[in-house]
């Protein structure tokens, strides 16, 4: 059932809550379930400073006016960059990546009232009032409630908004230009403009936690029974704009990850690889913070993805685009008709006097580890190295690209899982896994896990985005 909306909806929430509160009290007498125990492993990720915490509306925004909101987040997203960067990008972005201090118990607790109709001790049969991650436009915190059709407790991750983030961030992003004259010190032929708009957009988006449930609920339907991707279910009757409550997943953390051994640690790898291109390909979506603080490990290869506030959706013309420059790069490596596409792309100005054959090598670097079937190991170097490329002004064919809107995220994805899977040195043949998952090839599996997949995907036959 469908939550109403407009003037009728705070009624309804309260009435919810009431339910929920008499859940609360039966929740009590449960101890030693399995609900408990993923509560209890749930790691604590954020320890407070009692002296920073935010404790009213107005620290939040003040706070984020002085970190400058929506720039913040532009630098977070580029933090796993940082290495590769011209200096003066960096030095740029380096300004943008702090983070809000939490806030506190008594402000997360007064959101939640204000949302949800009741405070978190009435709402939850259980809640932590620490959180255990803070980000930059709210934070997580652990919960356990009772599911009404079972009786049974269920672990819960309750995403609690900033109040007044939404004004900062808006008031922020009217003075942008700022993002353009950061990201034209990347690209020489750089019209900025779209750019710019399309990160407004995707961060104005970001905020509406409404939004992100429905996002979220999306892939998990989708990827339900995979056999190494999750994703958490949202829990709607204790969600709204500024709330997002989802099941509460516990596993490793990226630094335990890279201290795996290397069979573990590619399995890892071609678990994000798979997720990222089969959701570009099958759903026409990804998630656009490829951030591994967003991902929970597990061992042989299972991956729970979280956070999907930053989901970019593509149109049909778009994906016959990004399908038909990899077909031409990657598969016939035909360099002359590669060059038309990325011109009709927006990605090379038309006849710019640069040599076809040096296009060819500039742009297809993001190819190099699919372009023909071998094993091959990333590396740190080889992820920052194409960091590097892509902004070399020295290159006299930066002097002519851009990165139009519909490829600004696609870039984004691109380089963060790039940068992952150099961290892992993961090995292996991702020519062969590519063509599992291009839609013009749609090979036979290839690895344990491809076998594993085909099997799930016949279930999944009929899905495709409509």
């Amino acid at each position: 059932m469908s939550r109403p909306s407009g003037p009728n909806s705070t009624k309804w929430v309260g009435r919810s809550a009431r339910v929920a509160r008499l859940g609360a009290k039966v929740g009590a007498t449960h101890l030693g379930t399995a609900a408990r125990k993923v509560f209890a492993d749930a790691e604590r990720r954020s320890e407070l400073d009692t002296k920073k915490q935010l404790a009213t509306a107005q620290h939040v925004t003040e706070e984020l006016g002085q970190m400058k909101g929506a720039l913040m987040k532009l630098g977070q997203m580029a933090s796993y960059l940082d290495d590769a960067l011209p200096e003066p990008l960096r030095a740029a972005l380096a300004t943008l990546q702090n983070s809000a201090p939490p806030m506190s118990a008594e402000l997360a607790s007064a959101v939640i009232a204000e949302e949800l109709g009741a405070t978190p001790d009435q709402l939850f049969a259980e809640w932590d009032p620490t959180p255990i991650a803070a980000a930059s436009i709210g934070q997580v915190h652990r919960a356990i409630i009772i599911d009404k059709p079972t009786g049974e407790e269920r672990a819960v991750a309750v995403k609690v908004q900033y109040p007044g983030v939404d004004t900062a961030i808006a008031a922020d992003l009217k003075n942008a230009n700022i993002l353009g004259t950061i990201l034209k010190q990347g690209f020489g032929g750089l019209n900025p403009a779209d750019m710019v708009e399309e990160i407004k957009d995707r961060l104005t988006e970001e905020l509406d936690y409404r939004r992100e449930a429905a996002n979220q609920q999306r892939f998990a339907d989708f990827y339900r029974g995979h056999p190494t991707i999750s994703i958490p279910d949202v829990v709607p009757e204790f969600s709204s704009s500024r709330v997002l409550t989802t099941e509460l997943i516990s596993g490793h953390t990226w630094s335990e990850v890279l201290d795996w051994d290397q069979d573990e640690r590619n399995a890892i790898a071609e678990t994000m690889f798979r997720f990222v291109f089969r959701s570009l390909y099958r759903l026409r979506s990804f998630n656009g913070d490829p951030h591994p603080g967003n991902y929970i490990f597990h061992r042989d290869g299972k991956v729970t993805f979280i956070d999907f506030g930053l989901v970019k959706d593509f149109t049909v013309d778009e994906m016959a685009t990004f399908e038909t420059m990899v077909r031409l790069a990657a598969v016939e490596h035909d360099v002359p008709g590669f060059r038309t596409i990325l011109e009709g792309a927006g990605m090379l100005q038309p006849n710019a006097p640069v040599d076809t054959a040096d296009v060819g090598t500039y742009f297809s670097r993001f190819y190099e580890p699919i372009s023909q079937h071998r094993d091959i190991t990333w590396t740190p170097e080889y992820a920052s190295g194409i960091v590097r490329h892509t902004f070399d002004r020295s290159s006299p064919i930066s002097q002519y690209a851009s990165v139009p809107r519909a490829f600004v995220f696609i870039q984004r994805i691109n380089l963060g899982l790039y940068a992952l899977l150099g961290d892992l040195n993961a090995t292996g043949n991702y020519r062969a896994i590519a063509e599992e998952l291009w839609p013009f090839m749609q090979s036979p599996p290839s690895t344990p896990l491809g076998e594993a997949e085909a099997e799930w995907l016949k279930a999944h036959a009929a899905y495709t985005k409509k």
